[in-house]
């Protein structure tokens, strides 16, 4: 082997060998960061690709890069927070509860005493959609119809379980019991494979308006004695209105009852992250607000005061108390007045 032929071996090594440690020292320099959210079709999967949207616009100020992942929604997302397979995730503030109380899907395996909030997003309603045929007015009209209750581990199952048990509901109440995810429900409600399904989704919804587009379809009240109790007995719930016309076919508005929706984080994450990640956030608020029509009626305000059922964390605390955001409360993230909280965003 001649001498220029071991020169350009030598310098093809020591490139590549340079490639790798500039490729190792920006791996050391950029950190990334997982947010758990829900299916494509609902609300959680576009509100978690816009934070990350923006996060990785900016990374070059903070050196965090940003990936949203699609779950079956609220109670996956708290498991794997607990779990360490995410960095952050988004939850219903009812499960929130339930995990922090080791009640409901937490019976078993206990409360989980890690995750921390970093800040409130929509409310999300608890919604019926019925077929127009299946002569379906309001809730007890369920009865003996083939409904959809929704997949195991769904904010949208969680408020159904909670709604039949405050009637002494049981799967037998039914003629038939589905457990379709959001992707299936629409066709199946179409196709006259279901008579009603239900939701927990922020208004207006993709996934309803869809549906509704696709085959007649009515949205079915949920009021009552039963319901009143309901909201009694959970400081998460409170009443809501589904405005008229945002779906076709559904002029008129329906009652029902919504909970809060939150960014969770453990309390092992990063304060640094989660602060940069806040920062991000609220320093471009209306590019945020944009990313669907369900954070149109946000504010900072809302946002930051909750309610929560666990305490914020220590980075999300830190952005609000340095840009005045926190006020009586400290953060410490008891639940407040759900009920008063609800009006407040309508």
């Amino acid at each position: 082997m001649n001498r220029h032929v071991l020169v350009v071996c030598a310098t093809v090594f020591l490139m590549a060998q340079g490639a790798f440690f500039r490729t190792a020292q920006a791996d050391e320099q950029n950190r990334f960061i997982t947010i758990g959210t829900g299916g494509p079709t609902g609300v959680y999967y576009p509100v978690g690709g816009a934070i990350c949207r923006l996060i990785n616009q900016s990374r070059r100020l903070h050196g965090i890069r940003c990936t949203v992942e699609s779950t079956t929604g609220s109670l996956y997302n708290i498991k794997a927070l607990h779990g360490g397979d995410f960095d952050f995730g988004i939850a219903q503030s009812d499960i929130q509860a339930d995990a922090s109380h080791g009640t409901g899907a937490f019976v078993q395996t206990g409360a989980v005493k890690d995750l921390r909030a970093v800040f409130s997003l929509h409310v999300e309603a608890f919604t019926v959609l019925a077929r127009a045929d299946a002569k379906i007015i309001d809730f007890d009209d369920l009865k003996g119809k083939r409904v959809n209750i929704g997949n195991p581990g769904s904010g949208a199952r969680d408020a159904m379980e909670r709604v039949m048990a405050a009637k002494g509901w049981t799967l037998n109440d039914f003629a038939q019991a589905s457990e379709l995810g959001a992707a299936q429900q629409g066709d199946a409600l179409c196709q006259n494979q279901i008579d009603a399904t239900v939701y927990s989704v922020g208004h207006p919804a993709t996934t309803i308006s869809d549906t509704a587009g696709a085959c007649d379809t009515v949205l079915v009240d949920v009021a009552g004695p039963a319901i009143d109790r309901l909201l009694a007995e959970n400081d998460f719930y409170s009443k809501t209105v589904i405005p008229g016309g945002l779906y076709y076919g559904n002029p008129a508005p329906v009652a029902t009852v919504c909970v809060g929706s939150t960014l969770m984080v453990s309390a092992a994450t990063d304060p640094e992250i989660v602060y940069q990640l806040v920062k991000t956030v609220f320093e471009n608020f209306n590019a945020f607000k944009r990313a669907h029509p369900a954070l149109a009626a946000l504010s900072k305000e809302d946002m930051v005061r909750g309610p929560f059922p666990v305490a914020l964390h220590e980075g999300a605390l830190r952005y609000y108390r340095s840009a005045g955001l926190l006020g009586d409360g400290g953060g410490q993230g008891q639940i407040h007045n759900q009920r008063r909280s609800g009006e407040e965003r309508r």
